[in-house]
């Protein structure tokens, strides 16, 4: 299994390009809720996920409840907001959990963090800010349930060549 990505109505063709990329290096699933801000086409959107594409599994809803119906199952979404309470490293991630992120510029509707507030979780972030980019949060939270994991058929170590 993997950690899957949703992005619920993504608006900048370059923040889905990095989670893209994000998506392939660490083996996660990307769902992407409509409508979207870009063109899959978009010259942005290739441009940002480089050369991975054909690394990344997306998928396309028409809503969030579409993605809702067929995968949750009462305790595998977090849905990622600045609305939560709860800070992402105290969540318990498991292996194909759901991270949900909302659009650039509002986040996830309400209604939606209302009837799943106990599965709702922030990233810190200093006083009057609003918040990260939205493939900033992504990485977080990809990179915390990842760690929680053990980093699960990932490489982690390098090794510096010697001259």
């Amino acid at each position: 299994m993997a950690l899957n990505i949703v992005l619920v109505e993504p608006e900048i063709p370059q923040n889905a390009g990095n989670i893209a990329r994000t998506c392939a290096v660490t083996n996660s699933k990307l769902h992407m809720v409509r409508p979207l801000g870009f063109e899959v086409s978009d010259k942005y959107l290739k441009r940002a996920g480089l050369d991975y594409w054909h690394f990344v599994d997306i998928s396309y809803y028409d809503s969030i409840q579409e993605v809702m119906d067929k995968f949750y199952n009462g305790n595998n979404f977090w849905f990622f907001s600045t609305k939560a309470k709860v800070i992402h490293s105290d969540a318990k991630f498991k292996d194909g959990d759901f991270l949900v992120f909302g659009k650039e510029t509002k986040g996830l509707p309400e209604s939606l963090l209302e009837a799943h507030y106990d599965e709702c979780v922030r990233i810190p972030m200093m006083g009057e800010t609003r918040s990260l980019n939205l493939s900033n949060s992504v990485c977080v939270g990809v990179y915390e349930a990842l760690r929680q994991q053990g980093y699960p058929n990932m490489l982690t170590q390098g090794e510096i060549p010697k001259k």
